[in-house]
Parts: C-alpha cells; sequence; structure tokens
C-alpha cells in the first residue's frame, strides 16, 4: 500500500518536468458569493459571528475562502466545510506571516538541506524524501494560534479571525527524527530551526524578514513531529506549503512551517524576531491574564511553543440560519479537539449551559485530529433556545466557560453557543 502512494505520489509531483508553478496572487479573483453583503461587525464587543466577517475570494487551488488580508495572505475557512472530520484541501485556511510567498518551485532544483551542527550536512531532493525513508502518516489539527480572535474583550490588535482559522488533515511525509538521524545531531545542540520560502519586511527594524522558528532539543515533540508532503492522500496545496510542511501534532501552526527548506542544529537559543518577540503567551495554566497586569510589567511570557492547543469542541450544524420545529428531532453535529491527547467526552446543553447530555463520538482518527461528534435533540417548546458544547480529553481537560485574556489574542477555548429559533407545529 505505502509503495503504491509512492509511486502515485512521485508520478503527480514530477510528472511535469519536476516544476509546479500553482500561485500567482496576482490571479485571485472576489467570488459571486461576494456580492452578498455580508453582516457588519465594527466591535467594540466580541465578534458575534461563527467565522471573522470578510469577502469570500477564490485563489488558484482553493474554494471561495474568507480574506482577512492578501499581503500576507490569510484566508479563513467557512463553517460549513467542517461537517467531515477531515477539511478538504481546497477548503483549508491559509495563514502566512510575509507578503513575499512562492508563487513556483522548481522541483529539479529545490533541496531540504540540514545545516549546522550536525555530523553531516546533507541535502534530499522531494523524490529522496518520497523513496528513502519509510513514510508515516498522523491526523493533526493546524490551527491559528489566534483562531477566535475576534472574540477576546478587550479587543486585541491582529488578525480578527472568527472560528475558520483551523483545519485538519491525514498529513504523510517522513518522521523529522529520521531525518535528524542520518545527518547525526552533534553534542552541545539546543534546538533545532526549521526555515521556509517566505520572506518579506514583517515589522519594521526588527529582522523580522525571514520567517523562522525553532523546538527545543529535547522536546518531546520532535519524535512525532513529521516533514509532511502529502495531505489527505494528496501533494500540498502551494498555499499550504508545497513541496513540504512541518506538521507538530498539538503545537499551534505557527510552529507548522511552510515550504520548509532549511533545518538547523542550533547551539545557542534562537533569537530572531519570531521566536524572541512575537508568539508569547503568559506562563499561566490557561494563557491568561489581564491588561492591567500586562500594563504594570507583572506578566512572565513564554514561547507560545512550550504548550501545547487547549481543548475545544465547536457546534457546526445547526447554524441557526433557518428555524427548527416543535417536536422535529434535530441533528446536532460538530467536531472536537485537544492537542493534550484525544477527546473522549463532548456534552451538548440545549438551555444554555445549565444541564447537559453527553453526545454521540464518531469515529477515532488519533489523539489530534478533530473528532466529530453527534446528539439527537427534540424541541418541546417555541421560541429561542441556546445549544451549548463542551468537550473533554483524555487528560482530563474539559473547556471553561469563562473567557481568556492575553496580549496576543491567543489560546481562546471558552464554551461556544449557537441561538436557534424553533417554531410551534401549529
Amino acid at each position: 500500500m505505502e509503495k503504491s502512494i509512492n509511486r502515485r505520489l512521485l508520478l503527480k509531483l514530477l510528472g511535469a518536468g519536476g516544476a509546479l508553478a500553482t500561485l500567482r496572487p496576482s490571479l485571485a479573483q472576489t467570488s459571486a458569493q461576494a456580492e452578498t453583503p455580508l453582516p457588519s461587525f465594527t466591535g467594540p464587543g466580541p465578534n458575534p459571528y461563527w467565522n471573522g466577517v470578510n469577502p469570500f475570494v477564490v485563489y488558484p487551488q482553493k474554494l471561495p475562502l474568507l480574506r482577512l488580508t492578501d499581503r500576507p495572505v490569510q484566508l479563513e475557512t467557512p463553517r460549513h466545510y467542517f461537517r467531515t472530520v477531515f477539511t478538504p484541501n481546497e477548503a483549508f485556511y491559509v495563514r502566512y506571516h510575509l507578503d513575499e510567498i512562492p508563487n513556483e518551485i522548481d522541483l529539479s532544483k529545490w533541496r531540504l538541506k540540514l545545516e549546522g551542527n550536525f555530523a553531516r550536512q546533507l541535502e534530499f531532493s522531494l523524490e529522496d524524501l518520497i523513496t528513502k525513508f519509510k513514510p508515516v502518516s498522523i491526523a493533526a489539527v493546524n490551527q491559528c494560534s489566534g483562531n477566535s480572535r475576534s472574540r477576546f474583550q478587550p479587543r486585541v490588535a491582529g488578525g480578527q479571525w472568527g472560528n475558520g482559522a483551523m483545519g485538519n488533515a491525514l498529513w504523510t511525509g517522513v518522521r523529522l527524527m529520521d531525518l535528524l538521524e542520518a545527518a547525526g545531531v552533534k553534542p552541545g545542540t539546543v534546538q533545532i530551526q526549521f526555515e521556509g520560502l517566505d520572506r518579506g519586511k514583517g515589522p519594521e527594524n526588527l529582522g523580522s524578514g525571514r520567517f523562522i522558528k525553532s523546538l527545543d532539543w529535547g522536546d518531546p515533540v520532535l519524535e512525532e513531529t513529521i516533514l509532511a508532503y502529502a495531505m489527505n492522500g494528496e501533494p500540498l496545496p502551494m498555499l499550504n506549503g508545497f513541496p513540504v510542511r512541518l506538521v507538530v501534532p498539538g503545537k499551534f501552526a505557527t510552529y507548522w512551517l511552510k515550504h520548509v527548506t532549511w533545518i538547523r542544529a542550533l547551539t545557542e537559543e534562537d533569537k530572531n524576531f519570531w521566536m524572541a518577540t512575537a508568539y508569547k503567551v503568559p506562563d499561566t495554566p490557561n494563557g491568561s491574564t489581564t491588561p492591567e497586569d500586562v500594563a504594570a510589567g507583572k506578566v512572565k511570557m513564554v514561547p507560545i511553543g512550550k504548550v501545547n492547543m487547549p481543548v475545544r469542541s465547536f457546534i457546526i450544524d445547526p447554524d441557526g440560519s433557518s428555524p427548527l420545529v416543535v417536536g422535529m428531532p434535530v441533528k446536532v453535529r460538530g467536531i472536537a479537539f485537544s492537542g493534550h491527547g484525544k477527546v473522549v467526552k463532548v456534552e451538548v446543553s440545549t438551555d444554555d449551559g445549565k444541564t447537559w447530555r453527553t453526545a454521540l463520538l464518531g469515529p477515532d482518527y488519533g489523539k489530534y485530529s478533530f473528532r466529530t461528534f453527534e446528539f439527537t435533540w427534540r424541541p418541546s417548546t417555541p421560541g429561542t433556545h441556546v445549544i451549548a458544547v463542551r468537550a473533554t480529553d483524555e487528560k482530563g481537560n474539559t473547556q471553561p466557560d469563562t473567557p481568556v485574556w492575553n496580549p496576543g489574542g491567543y489560546m481562546w477555548n471558552k464554551i461556544e453557543r449557537q441561538e436557534v429559533v424553533v417554531l410551534a407545529a401549529k
């Protein structure tokens, strides 16, 4: 089976003369869906909608997605694409930090380079990665650190994502440790650094024009990390990191670098902007603090890579767009996940959190994957009802009903709610 997958991928990846040109931002088009007026939202309160409020656009290899910005490209996945456990590649969200992203990659020239404190400085072509190493697959959620940032109160700067800056895929590639063992990590290594092909100005005067992230050499996540060359059984879309991207299960997507081309063994801690300054969270159990404590300098901040994604769950249906009817069954469906381990329980409330009942869980695709849930509800009274959902993972973490606040707008996982209208049957 693995050999047949490899042959098929090689044909797709290398068949066109070893080059793939798929993305030209100038070709982005406004979708016809954007002609429909969108609901307004300017704050100062939290965003009341499931997604962020932005126009639909079409990019190469992508269905109409919600555009936050086009330089750098930030595209949010609409709610209905989360009805399945695996997010379609063409609907998978996009988040870049810099505006100069690759439009094409010539696979006859591209090489993955291992540099720095290794016994051997190595280079691998994509064909080498596919044919010379044992392929591994893992289902894992890729979630932007700032997913749901538009919920924060007080509001914070940054992309005002709704809930759609996430996606789940079956990633196939090479174990990072297999590559590191081939190069031979030498004594004195403290971090493993990763760099892709995106470039740009970044925040001024901070040396931020290259997007670079590092993981501690002793971090257990390195054992589960892969360099993925396939996503749901297909080559990666260019906007999601072709030809290979880092998959760091349980961690936020800022460490899931796209177009990975350099892996370095460092003998000193990485002090580049994206590690030392950006993506910091309070060193508190839930990453929460207050604006007052931040302003007073009372808060110790640590890289977000020091924590795993908190447990979360989302109602996908019903979405409140059409009324329900008294006595008629309603399927309350959605997804849940956690960076700490597999979801073992999802509870649904149809009375705004006063009482809870256990939902039926879907198949288990692994501890880092989305897990679907379903609950049948027969509303007995007309009027406005509020459905809520909360998840619990295998480590005993349960979603709170209190909001998070930190200056980066990270780690939101408050219980989600959906208001629905129920009509009388007569």
